[in-house]
C-alpha cells in the first residue's frame, strides 16, 4: 500500500497542507507497533498522501514517560530541519479523525536501492562499513554491513544529535530522485544516551566538516531563545532540549562520531 511523494502547488509549502488539509484515513499500517493510518489529505483542490499517527493508538513506554511518540517525531522534523539536510519527510501535529497526532509526507521508496548487506566475508568490500556479525542459520555467521554513504552519514550525525533508539534498516527509505529519508522517530530524545542504530559503521571516525559546520550551527540555535530552542519547547521537556544540547556540545569536543556504550545492545532488535 504505497502512493508517490505529491508535491504541493507552487505558493503552498508541504507544512501548510499537512497542517490545514482534509485529512481521510484510507487504511491501517499493520507492521507498525503502534496505530499508524495510511491516508490522503486535500487542500484547495490538492492532494496528497501521508501516515497519521493519534496519540490514542500510542502503547506507553516506561522509558518514555514524558510527551508523546508523536511529538517526538515532530521534534525529530524539526531538529532535521534545522540541520538543512532534510532527511526527515514533513511531519507536523495536528488534529485528525481519532484525535491529536503526527501526520507526515508519504514517501515512495525505491525497492532496489540497496543500503544494506550480507556478505561472507571478514571485513567490507570497497563502498562499504562493517555494522557487525550476524547469524544467518545451521551455526553461520555474515557480516552486516552499510552503504558508505554521504546520506547514511548525515543520518547518523542526526541520530547521534536526537538520540534515536531504534534506527532500523526499515526506516530508510531511498527515493528514485537520489534523496533518502528517514521515518519512525517516536524513541528519540531521551536524557540518557539511548542511541540504538545500524549506522556503527563510522563509529570513532572523525566527523566530516561538513557534519562540524552543521554541529555548530546547531548549538547555536539551541540556545535559550534560539528559533530551534523554541519550537522544541513545545514538544519536548526542558531535560530533553539539555540533553540534546549537550550530546551536540560532545560531538564537537570529541570531534568523531560516537562508538556504543557496551552497556546496551547498540543494534535494536529486529535489525530491519
Amino acid at each position: 500500500m504505497s502512493a508517490p511523494e505529491r508535491i504541493p502547488p507552487r505558493g503552498m509549502t508541504s507544512e501548510e497542507l499537512l497542517t490545514t488539509g482534509e485529512l481521510a484515513v484510507r487504511g491501517r499500517i499493520r507492521e507498525a507497533s503502534n496505530a499508524a493510518l495510511y491516508c490522503t489529505i486535500t487542500l484547495d483542490g490538492q492532494e496528497a498522501t501521508c501516515v497519521y499517527k493519534p496519540v490514542a493508538g500510542e502503547r506507553p513506554l516506561w522509558d518514555f514517560p514524558d510527551g508523546t511518540l508523536a511529538q517526538r517525531e515532530v521534534a525529530a522534523y524539526a531538529v532535521s530541519e534545522a540541520t538543512g539536510w532534510g532527511l526527515i519527510p514533513t511531519t507536523v501535529l495536528r488534529d485528525g479523525p481519532y484525535g491529536e497526532g503526527m501526520c507526515q509526507l508519504w514517501i515512495e521508496a525505491r525497492p532496489d536501492a540497496e543500503l544494506l548487506a550480507l556478505v561472507d566475508a571478514e571485513e567490507p568490500g570497497p563502498g562499504w562499513k562493517a555494522i557487525g556479525f550476524a547469524e544467518v542459520g545451521d551455526g553461520r555467521t555474515a557480516l552486516l554491513v552499510h552503504a558508505d554513504d554521504e546520506r547514511l552519514r548525515r543520518l547518523a550525525v542526526l541520530d547521534a544529535v536526537i538520540n534515536n533508539a531504534d534506527r532500523k534498516g526499515g526506516h530508510l527509505l531511498p527515493t528514485g530522485e537520489g534523496r533518502l529519508y528517514g521515518i519512525d522517530h517516536g524513541v528519540t530524545f531521551n536524557v540518557e544516551n539511548k542511541l540504538r542504530t545500524l549506522l556503527w559503521g563510522w563509529a570513532g571516525e572523525p566527523l566530516p566538516a561538513e557534519a562540524v559546520e552543521v554541529l555548530q550551527r546547531l548549538r547555536g540555535e539551541l540556545k535559550a531563545g534560539g528559533a530551534l530552542a523554541e519550537r522544541l519547547g513545545a514538544l519536548i521537556t526542558d531535560a530533553e532540549i539539555d540533553a540534546t544540547r549537550a550530546r551536540v556540545d560532545v560531538l564537537l569536543a570529541t570531534g568523531v562520531h560516537p562508538e556504543p556504550s557496551g552497556e546496551w545492545p547498540a543494534i535494536p532488535w529486529p535489525p530491519v
